[in-house]
């Protein structure tokens, strides 16, 4: 009984009076203790295999049901509108306890990677004076968004000991600013049809930002179909996100095949193999570069790190890679067996550059199609069949404020306790070359692919 009661007295820092949420409610005599922890939960139930739903019954059956929601009955964008719509009368109407409440929101986003950038994207959307940081749960197959920010990359249990454990981690983790990217792509209209970028059966939730913006948009240009998204994690184009579209295909038509992490890793595994990222063809140059990943955080294709850390010389114009710089590290892949050095200490994949803002121009070459993948979510891109030119253009957009661990791997450049980068013997580590790296000295603000790179060959 006193157990009962304590894990009660618990659960009160995180639950959140009805009315608070829920306009057509009104506010009763036990709505009187402030929460230290509010939260909102969102779950994608057909993450996990059976692991979203079940998590959604014991999210449920520990705090109100009206704070916890599937996000394949309602989307985040409507439910998050409607709750701070009612905040907000509250606060006019002068309730300091819902006032209170607001400023200490967190939300908890249970799902893949991609679930993790679709809320990310509709608090960037709302544009809040005080923006909810947001913790991640790992129910996907990669979870490199969680893993970056310490929450683990295997799928978690659903049982009420570890929700309640899960909890404590939110309520003692720290915030953290992440930087958030635009991606901008536009191609000349065909003569033949439409251009449009091909989904694998359907637009994935976390592009739902990546569409074509209407004729009344600043960004549309007579002639031209335009398309924008957004990313905090990475963008990856090449025969890494061909693999994962082929991975997300196959599971939207055989969804029974996919029911826990091991097996979709598997799966995952043989599909690089068949799409010829283990074993190249010999009319390919497999001395190209055949993937591109452009990163925002240190954890990419389970948890790897594909930039590592440059250790520090006089001339090195590269840096270690902070989330909150304004800089993204672009690095390239020949093939999934350069991958592998990942595995090695101090493993990395060939660094290009860091830039903050990249162009991408794709122009009629030997191939039609390439595929190009956002946190995770990836779509087959038609390429110009004539002289026109697809472009991709990605820029800085601001900030997103997200909940990692103590001792998670992402690192703020505005943390003085974060290492600049791997000391090494005989190297001068004086004041101004630190401030040098520091500010990221010598990144492109623009960035053109070195000439030996075949860009058409990425697919």
């Amino acid at each position: 009984m006193a157990n009962s009661r304590s894990g009660s007295d618990f659960l009160k820092s995180f639950k959140i009076p009805k009315y608070v949420l829920e306009s057509e409610s009104k506010r009763d005599g036990e709505d009187s203790d402030e929460p230290e922890c509010p939260v909102l939960v969102f779950i994608n139930s057909k993450s996990g295999g059976q692991l979203g739903g079940n998590l959604l019954v014991t999210y449920r059956q520990l705090l109100n049901d009206w704070q916890v929601f599937d996000v394949g009955e309602e989307a985040p964008d409507k439910v998050l509108r409607r709750i701070y719509v009612n905040l907000e009368t509250l606060r006019r109407n002068g309730d300091g306890f819902a006032t209170k409440i607001q400023e200490k929101l967190r939300i908890i986003a249970a799902g893949g990677d991609g679930t993790a950038g679709w809320l990310l994207g509709v608090v960037s959307d709302l544009k809040l004076a005080h923006p909810p940081p947001i913790a991640t749960v790992p129910l996907g197959t990669g979870n490199n968004l969680p893993f970056a920010f310490g929450w683990g990359k295997k799928n978690p249990g659903t049982d009420q000991h570890a929700v309640e454990s899960f909890l404590r981690q939110v309520k003692g983790a720290k915030e953290m600013k992440i930087d958030s990217w635009h991606l901008l792509m536009r191609m000349k209209i065909p003569k033949g049809g439409p251009l449009d970028p091909i989904a694998p059966l359907e637009l994935p939730h976390s592009l739902h930002a990546f569409g074509r913006v209407s004729d009344t948009n600043e960004l549309n240009m007579e002639g031209f179909h335009t398309f924008r998204g957004g990313f905090w994690n990475y963008f990856s184009m090449g025969m890494d996100a061909e693999v994962s579209y082929a991975f997300h295909s196959e599971r939207k038509l055989h969804p029974e095949k996919f029911k826990n992490q091991l097996v979709n890793q598997s799966t995952y595994a043989k599909l690089g193999c068949t799409q010829g990222w283990f074993s190249p063809s010999l009319s390919q140059n497999s001395a190209r570069i055949k993937s591109i990943v452009c990163l925002n955080l240190p954890s990419f294709s389970g948890g790897f790190n594909p930039w590592g850390t440059p250790r520090r010389r006089k001339y090195n114009a590269f840096t270690p890679p902070f989330v909150d710089d304004g800089h993204l590290e672009v690095v390239g892949f020949t093939s999934a067996w350069h991958g592998l050095v990942l595995l090695a200490p101090n493993g990395h994949g060939t660094r290009l550059a860091q830039a903050h803002r990249i162009k991408f121009l794709f122009h009629k070459g030997a191939i039609d199609q390439t595929y190009m993948r956002i946190d995770g979510e990836p779509w087959r891109q038609p390429l110009p069949s004539d002289d026109d030119t697809v472009m991709v253009e990605i820029s800085h957009l601001g900030q997103v404020n997200i909940l990692a661990t103590n001792d998670c791997r992402s690192k703020s450049m505005h943390n003085p306790l974060t290492p600049r980068a791997q000391e090494e013997e005989g190297v001068d580590s004086d004041e101004e070359n630190i401030e040098a790296e520091f500010r990221k000295f010598g990144a492109a603000d623009t960035f053109k692919l070195p000439e030996e790179i075949d860009v058409s060959r990425l697919s």
